[in-house]
């Protein structure tokens, strides 16, 4: 029985372990790596939150790269597509004709 008690504290604790909307960008916890935290508002979240510490920890063991990425161009029916999904347009029309279904 007392198995099952601390697997079930487990569980519980994985699925908080996840970033949330009031947790930092990734983008700015892996420029705190090496400058040190600078707000005390990220300091206060930290201190609460196992995710962004374990995130901020692994960007302190493995910094990210530099890397210079030019974007690319989405072809337009892909792009007419996400902008349907992402507005909750349902005209599928674009879908369809990518399918090669449509007209």
């Amino acid at each position: 029985m007392r198995f099952c008690a601390n697997l079930r504290a487990r569980i519980l604790t994985m699925e908080s372990f996840c970033k949330t909307e009031e947790c930092p960008a990734s983008e700015k916890l892996a420029a705190m790596r090496d400058s040190g935290i600078d707000s005390e508002d990220v300091r206060r979240h930290l201190a609460n939150c196992e995710f962004c510490t374990a995130e901020l920890e692994f960007y302190r063991r493995y910094p990210p790269r530099e890397e210079n990425v030019d974007p690319g161009n989405i072809p337009e029916p892909l792009f007419e597509l996400a902008d349907a999904l992402l507005h909750k347009k349902r005209d599928l029309t674009e879908l369809y004709k990518l399918a090669g279904r449509g007209d």
